[in-house]
């Protein structure tokens, strides 16, 4: 069917966000692995800390902003933030964007404090007025991710005592809680949607249990706990997880790439908890983990909901193009570069940042190019949104 004309990117949430977290994916990562190699003649974020910044707190949370606002109003049954409201929100983020590498160091601080708190605030109203309890941790978890990125900026700045790499590992947490989350609602269900005679099931007292460990670890990682309590607590949560991950069947899911991408990107959460575990004995190091989280299980669940929502929410049918099936496989190669040959042969480690960075950011190039029309179109098929 033929996208009708008009322009129609402020209409929902997964619009914007979705395309300026692409573009933003697609830029940052390479010049950051650019300046790392000592390629740039100036600086870009001058410190591994700003690179860990932006991807949890402007890229990771932008693609959260979208999906969250675009589905909340379907669970809320309330409409969420469009037009002008949606565009401030926007504006908002890039401007933190466009900070953080300035000396304005207490305006990039505000305005990154600013937009999870607003964001939570564009939650809340209809989360509220349509008293969907079972929604409301969303919210409460936008002001936990401001009050992190503001520990953040105060241990860096030095005005408190607590290490800016702590706020950045809380926050890593929280996204693994939200991801674990979201997958448990919609993995099992677009499996079994998309893939006849999967059976994918969930066992209640193991989701709880899951996602239980997740929030154990949040806790601990917030209370700097260490040590063999830290790596029985990642191991048993990684064996959770993979359990948990085997029971949505993901052998049946081969021939429906919009499926086995999420699946994928869901294995990553086991590896990067397993990874976490060994890292905290000693064995590997801890970049390894964090990347396994950050660039395989969020970059590859990001890609696959971003696809799926996309074609879903423009009124278009649920199937991945060839190009939507390379971008997955390119994000997970990204992974895999990234997280894996620096353990193998730790010589290579720049090389692979560099190979890794530049297969990500085409994963996300080719989206933003694919999708930049449908995502400023009207739906296909008339209805809002």
């Amino acid at each position: 069917m033929k996208p009708k004309e008009g322009f129609a990117l402020w209409q929902l949430g997964f619009r914007p966000f979705y395309l300026l977290a692409g573009a933003f994916a697609a830029v940052s990562a390479p010049l950051w692995a650019f300046e790392f190699a000592g390629w740039l003649p100036w600086s870009y974020l001058s410190d591994p800390l700003w690179h860990a910044h932006e991807m949890l707190f402007g890229f990771t949370l932008a693609v959260m902003a979208g999906f969250l606002l675009t589905a909340g109003r379907n669970w809320a049954a309330r409409p969420t933030a469009t037009g002008v409201p949606l565009a401030l929100l926007a504006l908002l983020w890039v401007g933190g964007r466009i900070l953080v590498p300035t000396p304005f160091v207490w305006a990039a601080a505000a305005a990154n404090v600013a937009f999870p708190l607003a964001l939570g605030v564009a939650l809340a109203v209809p989360f509220v007025a349509a008293r969907s309890r079972r929604n409301y941790f969303f919210p409460a978890l936008m002001i936990l991710m401001a009050a992190t990125v503001l520990l953040v900026h105060l241990g860096k700045l030095g005005i408190i005592a607590a290490p800016a790499w702590a706020g950045i590992r809380i926050g890593l947490d929280i996204v693994l809680f939200v991801t674990s989350v979201m997958s448990g609602r919609v993995v099992p269900m677009f499996t079994n949607n998309g893939v006849p005679g999967a059976n994918a099931i969930r066992l209640p007292t193991l989701e709880k249990a899951a996602l239980g460990s997740v929030l154990a670890l949040l806790v601990a990682d917030a209370a700097q706990v260490s040590g063999t309590a830290l790596i029985a607590l990642t191991a048993l949560a990684a064996g959770l997880h993979a359990w948990r991950w085997l029971l949505w069947k993901p052998w049946r899911t081969g021939k429906v790439p919009l499926v086995w991408a999420l699946h994928i990107a869901y294995f990553w959460i086991p590896v990067h908890l397993a990874l976490r575990s060994l890292a905290e004995g000693g064995w590997l190091p801890a970049s390894a983990a964090t990347h396994a989280l950050a660039v395989g299980a969020v970059g590859g669940l990001i890609m696959a909901m971003m696809t799926r929502t996309s074609l879903g929410h423009t009124g278009r049918a649920l199937k991945a193009s060839v190009a939507d099936a390379i971008g997955y496989l390119l994000v997970f190669a990204a992974a895999v570069i990234r997280v894996f040959v620096p353990l193998i042969a730790p010589e290579l480690v720049v090389s692979s940042v560099l190979i890794s960075a530049l297969v990500w950011s085409a994963a996300f190039a080719l989206f933003v190019w694919r999708y930049t029309p449908i995502l400023i179109r009207p739906r296909i098929d008339g209805q809002p949104g």
